[in-house]
């Protein structure tokens, strides 16, 4: 016996049909006589529609009203879910993210969890009821409905296991486990039986949507047991963990991408200690989040700062320093979108040099045009054209001996 945490995404929960062949996995874990903690996130595209719904009204909504509104799509799937388990003679009892002891930052639509109280949580496990929370969702300390971002049931899982010192935490998702790329995009791709959480927390942060990179830096932090597994089948999934499995001997794990990135380049600043600090202070001030930085100097005394956003930040970006051009004595700003972010990830690259010089001559193989690079320990990426993505991706997982003979499945919608 044992607590479990599961956390099931949109795609798990999409329909009735979905609902009531997660509550029978429940039931077969409960009836092996583990306490269950479940997780929902919305059933299906149901953010999307509410989202689409307030852009009819306006095209700019109060951050405060985005959170109240949003909120409600996890406590649907949350009370269909309980209500099944009901219908099927199980106890059960749905919660939304404040009822569950979810305190979080003041801060609306991109919150962090501070706290948990688990009282409630553990007060009704102990009456033998399955505890249904809505993810994505907490309290501030001022009393406000807060959400965590998307995909923020991910971090909801992870905290509630770490709170409550779950045995394991599994994330129910549309694939099987953790992929050496996406499937969608590389048939090819292998599940990865393991995989070290500085290696997953590089995939999630790179592109690899199947984990929140928040979620894996709380798992890493508090040695959560994290499990990626696909709620459509029983197979096993891929175990994230501090020391990986090193039998298959790869250098590297995994391709991720991101095909939404934009460039931003800020010509002729003073070349001269503090303008760094300046331009990216006054960035991060206004939450504009900044990935790879370049500088270049083409004078003693200028230089130009080159740096990449995500593109549905590219306008917020443009805005904030065309209002603080006077501030920060810039010449003009150059930008460029349409563009992607292709990485390699792997921690066996630490003590195998050349790794990096292979990816530049598969890509120059492709004539892919590389713009900026960014190197760390376990990773390398390369900003290159977004048309080029998918090429790119397929090219470099041959290239890394990461292709397998066998089709990786997607289950959903």
């Amino acid at each position: 016996m044992g607590l479990i945490v599961q956390k099931y995404g949109g795609t798990s929960v999409g329909t009735i049909e979905r609902i009531l062949r997660v509550a029978d996995r429940i039931i077969t874990n409960k009836e092996a006589g583990h306490d269950m903690v479940i997780i929902l996130s919305a059933m299906g595209k149901s953010t999307d529609v509410l989202i689409d719904m307030a852009k009819e009204i306006t095209p700019y909504p109060s951050e405060r009203e985005m959170d109240m509104l949003l909120t409600t799509g996890e406590q649907v799937s949350i009370a269909l879910l309980s209500m099944a388990l009901h219908q099927k003679g199980y106890d059960a009892i749905s919660l939304t993210g404040w009822q569950a002891g979810i305190t979080t930052e003041s801060i609306h639509g991109r919150a962090r969890i501070k706290e948990i109280d688990p009282t409630r949580i553990r007060a009704e496990l102990d009456r033998g009821r399955v505890v249904i929370v809505a993810g994505f969702q907490g309290i501030s300390d001022t009393g406000e409905i807060t959400t965590l971002g998307r995909g923020g049931s991910d971090t909801s899982a992870v905290a509630l296991a770490a709170s409550l010192q779950a045995d394991k935490c599994e994330i129910f998702t549309d694939v099987a486990g953790v992929y050496t790329a996406d499937p969608r995009v590389v048939p090819a791709a292998s599940k990865l039986d393991r995989i070290s959480y500085d290696e997953m927390l590089e995939l999630a942060n790179l592109g690899a949507g199947v984990l929140h990179p928040r979620s894996v830096e709380a798992a890493k932090k508090y040695k959560v047991k994290l499990v990626v597994r696909s709620s459509f089948t029983s197979e096993e999934g891929t175990y994230v963990e501090e020391v990986p499995d090193m039998e298959t001997g790869r250098v590297v794990s995994g391709v991720a991408h991101d095909d939404e990135v934009a460039k931003i380049t800020v010509v002729g600043m003073a070349a001269k200690v503090g303008t760094l600090s300046r331009l990216f202070n006054t960035l991060a001030d206004h939450r504009v989040n900044v990935d790879i930085i370049i500088q270049s100097s083409y004078d003693s005394d200028v230089t130009n700062i080159s740096f990449t956003v995500a593109a549905g930040d590219l306008k917020h970006a443009l805005d904030t320093l065309a209002q603080n051009q006077a501030a920060l004595g810039f010449e003009k700003v150059d930008y460029e979108e349409s563009l992607s972010k292709v990485s390699i990830v792997g921690s066996g690259m630490v003590n195998n040099p050349g790794v990096a010089a292979e990816m530049f001559r598969v890509l120059a193989e492709q004539q892919i045009t590389i713009k900026m690079v960014s190197t760390s320990d376990i990773k390398v990426s390369c900003v290159i054209p977004a048309d080029l993505t998918e090429l790119a991706v397929r090219s470099l997982h041959t290239a890394y001996g990461l292709d397998v003979e066998q089709t990786a499945v997607v289950h959903g919608s």
